[in-house]
């Protein structure tokens, strides 16, 4: 277990005095999501170093819940690779020479995972293709072009002459702001071509406009931080019905592809939150659109391809493909489609064959919770007998339930989240 979180330079002496006989998995980042793919991995026997960026007090306090879990070897900080890419390859060279071996890179966020890309540091592999591909995947103008020619079904979307000199994909404008306006309606969504560069601006990845003042305002804003963005209909989404693919192509292609369709049953906040109960789904359909949009863009590695259900249209809409681990990664390694540990095996000798995919349900029992005592209507959806398992911890040995923090056999975890639930400081981030 990695007692603590360490500076960048004692994360490198202690490495220098430690063997590994396998390359170790260098995690980013060192919170919820990185957890779910270091517990993936350890479950193989692969030495995990978690790696993210500094925290408070010269890193040597970090509110990630990563640090102290038994499945986490070393953890450790690196140059924020949005303040200073090059400091980010630097550190992650230095930390490979300490290694003395090379390692396996995991990006847990957007900018982590392209930041591997971007950065190519000496002495990582990458489970995940290169940067050219990331970029087209991420960039909405070339991911709903792709939607387009395949007739994917997504939500009706403009590209707005206004600010079409910040737009790096090759789709021309659509629309002007008042002629999507007029097309779509308001309420109406403002997002991004490009999400990373948006959320830094606005604090977010989507914007909802009321009226044109507001929508108006959000594109002139957005000019002036010279980020392309497209309108697009507020979709009436049915509560309960988001389904997403989580897979991992390997390079050979989707044909050998490990999949698993989850429903995110529940959200917290119940509209647009984040998934809180995510359990696995029989949906052909959206197996097969997600994967033909990931075999056009040429794109291998672990992904999630996010679909919602638009009652209007009666059909699943694609609204977005993460090429990363996410939130729930925990659930499709429960239900036996381990992808971590399929993407680690294809970059180096380990091997890894999963046995099939068995029903699985995932929860994040803080923000679950949350619900259950909250003012809005939420009825509880798992049983007494889902609970029990939870309280005595038999939920690890039997059923059909896993979690995405709270583990007896790996307590330190959701004991830290306990520690700062309740203290007066931000936290840093949700996954």
């Amino acid at each position: 277990m990695a007692a603590q979180f360490r500076s960048t330079e004692a994360l490198i002496d202690a490495l220098a005095d430690a063997s590994f006989d396998r390359p170790p998995a260098l995690v980013s980042n060192a919170h919820v999501t990185g957890l779910g793919v270091a517990r993936a991995l350890d479950a193989h026997d692969v030495p995990v170093i978690a790696l993210d960026r500094p925290g408070d007090d010269d890193a040597l306090r970090h509110d990630g819940l990563a640090p102290p879990s038994d499945a986490v070897d070393f953890a450790g900080a690196v140059t924020y690779p949005l303040d200073d890419l090059d400091g980010f390859r630097e550190d992650v060279e230095a930390i490979v020479d300490a290694i003395g071996r090379e390692a396996v890179a995991f990006g847990c966020m957007d900018e982590w995972a392209l930041a591997y890309a971007r950065a190519d540091p000496e002495g990582v592999r990458l489970p995940f293709a290169g940067i050219d591909t990331l970029d087209d995947v991420l960039n909405k103008s070339e991911l709903y072009a792709t939607c387009e020619t395949l007739g994917v079904p997504y939500p009706e979307t403009y590209r707005l002459t206004e600010t079409a000199e910040a737009a790096t994909g090759t789709p021309d404008a659509d629309a002007t702001l008042d002629e999507a306006a007029e097309a779509l309606g308001f309420p109406l969504v403002v997002k991004p071509e490009l999400k990373r560069d948006f959320e830094e601006a606005f604090g977010t990845n989507v914007l909802e406009v009321a009226d044109r003042k507001e929508f108006a305002d959000a594109v002139a804003a957005a000019r002036e931080e010279e980020i392309a963005v497209m309108a697009q209909k507020r979709v009436d989404i049915a509560t309960g019905r988001d389904h997403s693919l989580a897979s991992y192509v390997p390079p050979s292609g989707v044909g050998d592809a490990l999949a698993v369709v989850g429903n995110a049953a529940v959200r917290f906040p119940q509209q647009f939150g984040t998934s809180c109960l995510v359990e696995t789904a029989d949906e052909p359909a959206i197996e097969a659109r997600a994967l033909a949009v990931l075999d056009d863009a040429g794109y291998h590695g672990i992904s999630e391809a996010e679909f919602v259900y638009d009652d209007e249209r009666e059909e699943f809409l694609l609204l977005d493909v993460n090429t990363r681990p996410w939130k729930w990664i925990g659930m499709p390694v429960a239900a036996g489609a381990n992808l971590p540990m399929a993407a680690y095996a294809a970059v180096t000798d380990a091997e890894y064959e999963s046995s099939g995919v068995e029903p699985t349900r995932w929860v994040y029992l803080r923000d679950y919770l949350a619900l259950l005592a909250g003012d809005d209507v939420f009825w509880d959806q798992l049983s007494t007998a889902d609970w029990r398992r939870l309280v005595a911890g038999d939920f690890e040995r039997e059923g059909n339930l896993t979690t995405g923090i709270y583990r007896p056999s790996d307590p330190a975890p959701a004991a830290k989240l306990f520690e700062t639930e309740f203290v007066d400081r931000d936290y840093y981030c949700s996954c």
